[in-house]
C-alpha cells in the first residue's frame, strides 16, 4: 500500500514539518501572515489556470505543500501567547526579588507532591493591568484548606520565578516539558497569601471539574477504598492524580500503564457501548443521523470530562471521523482517518506533537492496523475463545512493536511480560468500563445497590493484585536500556522495511530490509564512537556529594549516600544510561584528583588544604568546610572554585561574594548544575 498517495497524509506530513520548524525557530508573526496570504493567492491563480487547461500542475502541488508547512509554523506562533503584548511576562519587574500583584483563575489540577498541591492557572491581571498566560502554581499543603477549585479566581502578592532547568545531565527537563504547554513561570504561595475573590472565571474546564467532583462526592458516599476509587477516576474520568506511586509503578513494570491513561482502547469500548445503547434510534426517520450526532456529542463530552489529554483527544477525533464517514456511507481508510484526526488536532494544538502520550498513542494505532493483520493470519482457529485470545495477543504485540523504540527512548525499560498482563486485562477492561458507566449513573441517581458496588470494587482490586503479581517478577523487567534518538530512527526504519517485506515479499523489498539492518549497525557504531571519555563530573545533589570519573566507557562513582548500588541514584542512572556507559564502579573520595594535566583538590569538612608540591587548577568545596576562602585562594591560587550541594547555602553565598570580588570563576551546582571537566 502506497501511503503517500493519499493527499491528506501528505498534507499532514507537511503540517508536522511546519510545526517542528516553528518550534525550533522564531519567525516574525507578520512575516508568517504575509507569507500565507501570498501563498494562498498563488494557489488561487494556479487553480484557475489548471481549470482552464484541464491539466495537473506540479507547481500547484509544490505550493500546496509549502502553504501547509507555513501554516504549521504559523499555528505554533499563534498559539504562543508570550509573543503578544498582553502576556503577563511583559509586565514583570526585572528584579527577581520584587513582589507582583496578580489575579488568576485555576485552570487545571496536577498531581501533588509531598509538600505542595500543584495547579495550572490562567493569569488575568498583573499589577492592575489585564494580562494573559499560564503559570504553574505550587500551593503549600494545608489540612484546613485542602484544595482550591477550577475556575475560582484568586488574588495574591508573590514572585513569579522562572522554572529551573535540569541540574544534572540527562535529567528529565521539566522546564522544557512545561514550555511545550506555554508555561514559563511558577509561583509558590502559602495559603495565608491566597485571597479568594468569590468570583468565577467560567470555562469548560471548570464545568468538567464540577461534574467530576459531583461524581466523586456520590461515589464517596459508598466508602470506596482509595486505591479503587483512584482507578475509577483514571479509567472513566481521565484523572490520575490520586493514583498511589506503588500502583502506578506496578502498572508500569507490568507493561500495562496504558490501561490507566484514557486512549483509543477506552474510547473504542465506550463507543461500542454507546452505539449498542442508541441502536433503537435507527428505527426512526433520520435515526442514524440523530444517533451519529448523539454519539459524537457524548464522546466529546467524555473527552472534556477526561481533561482533553492528547491521547483522549486523538481517540475521540478519530472515532468522530469514523462515525461521520459511516453516516455518509463513505468507505473509510484507517490511514486516512488517522491522518485526518492528527491534522485536526495539530491545527488546534500544535505542540501536542511533542507530547509523549500523543506519540505513543498514534504509533500504537499505526502498529496495530499495519502489523496485526500479518500476525493474525499466522494462525486461524475454529474455536471462538482461542481465536479471541490469539487476536488479543496479536494486537498487543503489534501495538508494542509500534511503540518499542520510542518507549525505550523515553523510559529505558522493557516489561517482557507485557503480553501476559494485556492478555488478561484487556478483555476485562470492557467489563470494567461498562460496569463503571452503570455504577456512576446509579450513584449519581442515588440508587446504587451495595452488592453491585462491592462486586465492582472486587473486580478492580483483583486487577490491581494481578498487575502487582506480574510486576513482582523483576527478572522479566529489563531496565536501564540505553536508547538514543539515532536508535529510535534506525529502529523504525528497520521495522517499516520488515513489515513492507512481509506484506509483499520480493527481492526488491528484501533489499530495503538489508538497508535497514545496515542503518541500525551504523547507528550503533556512531553511538559507540561518541561515547564520553576522560570526563570528571561533580553532580548536583542536595545535602550530598556525588563525583564521577569516566574513562574508557567506565565510570567510577564516589558518594556519601546511604545506598548500596550507585545505579540506584537517579542522577547517576540517568548519566550512565544516557551515555551508554558499560560499567559502574564504586570508589572512595580522594583528596586530590589527577586529571591528565589538570588537578582538582577536594576540601571537605576537615578543612585541610595546605599543599606545597603542586598548584591545583580546581578546588571542590564539600560538606561546608570552615575555611577562610581568601587565604585558600592566596595560598593555592586556583583557576576555578566549585561548590556542590552538600554545603550550607549561607556558606555558598559568602564564597560567591569573595570569588566575585576577586574575579575568580565560581560554580555553584545548586544554581548552575553539575560541573563537568573534560580532560
Amino acid at each position: 500500500m502506497r501511503l503517500l498517495n493519499f493527499t491528506i497524509i501528505k498534507l499532514t506530513f507537511c503540517l508536522i514539518i511546519g510545526i517542528i520548524i516553528g518550534y525550533y525557530f522564531t519567525i516574525g508573526h507578520k512575516i508568517l501572515i504575509y507569507s500565507i496570504f501570498f501563498l494562498l493567492l498563488v494557489l488561487f491563480f494556479l487553480l484557475l489556470k489548471n481549470n482552464k487547461t484541464f491539466k495537473r500542475s506540479i507547481w500547484f502541488g509544490a505550493f500546496s505543500y509549502l502553504t501547509l508547512i507555513t501554516l504549521g509554523v504559523f499555528t505554533v506562533h499563534s498559539h504562543n501567547q508570550k509573543q503578544f503584548y498582553s502576556h503577563y511576562s511583559h509586565y514583570l519587574n526585572k528584579s527577581n526579588d520584587s513582589l507582583t500583584r496578580i489575579t488568576f483563575s485555576v485552570r487545571e489540577v496536577l498531581k501533588p507532591t509531598n509538600y505542595y498541591d500543584k495547579y495550572v492557572v490562567n493569569i488575568l491581571d498583573v499589577n492592575g493591568k489585564d494580562a494573559v498566560g499560564k503559570v504553574l502554581l505550587n500551593l503549600k499543603k494545608d489540612s484546613l484548606n485542602p484544595y482550591i477549585k477550577v475556575d475560582q479566581v484568586y488574588k495574591s502578592h508573590t514572585q513569579l520565578k522562572e522554572i529551573n532547568s535540569p541540574l544534572n545531565p540527562y535529567q528529565f527537563n521539566y522546564k522544557s516539558y512545561l514550555e511545550k504547554q506555554y508555561i514559563y513561570h511558577q509561583i509558590q504561595i502559602d495559603n495565608e497569601w491566597l485571597f479568594n475573590t468569590r468570583n468565577k472565571h467560567h470555562t469548560i474546564f471548570g464545568l468538567a471539574d464540577s461534574i467530576r467532583s459531583h461524581i466523586n462526592s456520590k461515589l464517596k458516599n459508598y466508602n470506596l477504598p482509595s486505591n479503587e476509587l483512584a482507578i475509577i477516576n483514571a479509567l472513566l474520568l481521565g484523572q490520575r492524580q490520586d493514583i498511589s506511586e506503588t500502583i502506578y509503578t506496578n502498572y508500569t513494570n507490568a507493561g500495562a500503564i496504558h490501561i490507566l491513561a484514557v486512549s483509543g482502547l477506552h474510547v473504542g469500548i465506550i463507543l461500542l457501548i454507546l452505539s449498542f445503547l442508541l441502536q433503537p434510534l435507527e428505527q426512526f426517520k433520520h435515526g442514524k443521523l440523530i444517533k451519529m450526532v448523539l454519539l459524537i456529542s457524548l464522546l466529546w463530552g467524555f473527552a472534556i470530562i477526561a481533561g482533553l489529554s492528547a491521547s483522549v483527544t486523538r481517540a475521540v477525533t478519530m472515532f468522530s471521523v469514523v462515525a461521520i464517514a459511516a453516516n455518509l456511507k463513505r468507505p473509510t481508510n484507517i490511514y486516512n482517518t488517522l491522518a485526518i484526526s492528527m491534522f485536526i488536532i495539530l491545527l488546534f494544538k500544535p505542540l501536542f506533537l511533542f507530547d509523549v502520550g500523543f506519540q505513543l498513542s498514534y504509533l500504537a494505532v499505526f502498529g496495530i492496523v499495519t502489523i496485526d493483520p500479518i500476525l493474525y493470519k499466522l494462525h486461524q482457529s475454529k474455536y471462538w475463545l482461542v481465536d479471541k485470545l490469539w487476536h488479543t495477543l496479536t494486537v498487543t504485540i503489534s501495538a508494542q512493536l509500534g511503540i518499542i523504540p520510542i518507549s525505550l527512548f523515553y523510559f529505558h525499560q522493557f516489561p517482557s511480560l507485557f503480553f501476559i498482563s494485556n492478555l488478561i486485562i484487556i478483555p476485562v477492561l470492557g467489563l470494567i468500563l461498562a460496569m463503571g458507566i452503570l455504577v456512576i449513573g446509579l450513584a449519581v441517581a442515588n440508587i446504587l445497590p451495595v452488592p453491585i458496588i462491592n462486586f465492582y470494587v472486587n473486580i478492580i482490586r483483583s486487577m490491581n493484585h494481578f498487575v502487582e503479581w506480574i510486576s513482582e517478577k523483576k527478572e522479566f523487567l529489563i531496565t536501564n536500556i540505553p536508547f538514543n534518538e539515532l536508535y529510535v530512527f534506525a529502529s523504525y526504519v528497520l521495522i517499516i522495511t520488515i513489515v513492507r517485506y512481509l506484506i509483499k515479499p520480493s527481492y526488491y523489498t528484501l533489499r530495503f530490509v538489508l538497508i535497514g539492518v545496515l542503518f541500525m549497525q551504523l547507528s550503533v557504531i556512531a553511538t559507540s564512537y561518541n561515547k564520553p571519555n576522560n570526563l570528571f563530573i561533580v553532580f548536583q545533589k542536595n545535602k550530598h556529594t556525588i563525583i564521577g570519573n569516566v574513562t574508557h566507557n567506565h565510570i567510577k562513582i564516589a558518594y556519601d549516600l546511604n545506598i548500596e548500588e550507585p545505579i540506584l541514584e537517579n542522577s547517576i542512572k540517568n548519566y550512565v544510561v544516557g551515555n551508554h556507559i558499560n560499567s559502574v564502579e564504586l570508589d572512595s573520595f580522594q583528596p586530590v584528583y589527577l586529571l591528565n594535566k589538570k588537578t582538582l583538590l577536594v576540601i571537605d569538612s576537615i578543612g585541610a588544604y595546605k599543599v606545597k608540591s603542586f598548584k591545583p587548577d580546581y578546588i571542590l568545596l564539600r560538606q561546608s568546610p570552615k575555611v577562610n576562602l581568601n587565604r585558600v585562594i592566596d595560598s593555592i591560587r586556583p583557576k576555578q572554585i566549585i561548590a556542590d550541594g552538600s554545603n550550607y547555602k549561607s556558606y555558598i553565598e559568602q564564597w560567591k561574594v569573595i570569588c566575585n570580588k576577586r574575579k575568580l570563576p565560581f560554580h555553584n551546582t545548586n544554581e548552575m548544575g553539575a560541573y563537568i571537566i573534560d580532560y
